[in-house]
């Protein structure tokens, strides 16, 4: 066993934060019906509240493919941070590892 702790990521982190705002927007903005609960102003015709919807149809997807990239990105960079840990204070070499493991057995 080694006297150093294993430091974890935090589990809050900026990026995490924008997954989560980005996941959060469009039901805040669909929640809050009283933003657009009117007519005007039409566009091509269409009442402003069918088409402010059918918009955060769109913006919601373009929301949810940001922040699984960003979540994708994060992942990865736990994974690789983690092996780099778990890797960090092994033998360079077999022979180093044969040299601790009899240096361990003999104490």
């Amino acid at each position: 066993m080694s006297d150093v702790p294993e430091v974890k990521p935090p589990v809050v982190t900026p990026v995490r934060v924008v997954i989560a705002l980005c996941l959060l927007a469009p039901f805040v903005a669909m929640l809050w019906v009283g933003s657009y609960a009117k007519a005007d102003p039409a566009f091509i015709g269409i009442p402003f509240f069918y088409w402010y919807q059918m918009a955060w149809v769109l913006i919601s997807t373009a929301l949810t493919m940001v922040a699984y990239q960003l979540w994708r990105r994060d992942q990865r960079a736990r994974a690789s941070a983690a092996t780099r840990t778990s890797t960090k204070g092994a033998p360079a070499s077999a022979e180093g590892a044969e040299a601790s493991a009899e240096g361990s057995a003999g104490a």
